[in-house]
């Protein structure tokens, strides 16, 4: 007789499909985000609580296809708070400008200069790797194939980087 799978079998079936689950996404319309995605996965399976699982690669997918959808809506719900409130607040209000005063354009220059300090003594692999991700909007995976590192090693300087910055702003509050 045979035991039920339990989450250790929900985990290796996980492992032993993970492309497949980013393929499935991919070709859902998921694009650039079907590693979170596929990660966000991994983050439910590990967080739920021990038990059997009749079907493993069929929760696997469901429960993929359902954060797909989710992220989905919240772009999609995002995008349109956005768009009503460009619509509503449209426009400066009578005898105020839009443009910052030249004590706080000096102070944002400052704050600017601050933090790009703070990233280049971090390392230039660290301070390279926060910029494209951070800066440029590059997947976490792109970044790692384009400076031939690992994507744990690129997520490992980026925890730097950013608990350095939660350090920088801790201190400036």
């Amino acid at each position: 007789m045979t035991a039920p799978p339990t989450s250790a079998g929900l985990e290796a079936a996980f492992l032993e499909n993970r492309e497949t689950l980013v393929r499935f996404l991919r070709a859902r319309g998921a694009g650039d985000a079907a590693e979170d995605l596929v990660q966000e996965v991994w983050l439910k399976i590990r967080a739920r609580a021990p038990g059997p699982i009749a079907a493993p690669l069929s929760y696997l997918f469901r429960t993929a296809d359902l954060l797909m959808i989710d992220r989905f809506r919240s772009v999609k719900q995002a995008g349109a708070r956005d768009r009503d409130w460009t619509h509503a607040n449209a426009g400066d209000p009578p005898g105020v400008s839009a443009e910052p005063s030249a004590e706080r354009r000096v102070g944002a220059a400052q704050e600017a200069a601050s933090v790009l300090a703070l990233l280049d003594g971090l390392g230039p692999r660290t301070a390279a790797i926060f910029r494209r991700h951070r800066i440029d909007g590059a997947p976490q995976k792109s970044v790692a194939a384009e400076l031939g590192l690992s994507l744990s090693t690129v997520e490992s300087e980026l925890r730097v980087a950013y608990r350095a910055l939660a350090d920088w702003k801790e201190r400036e509050t």
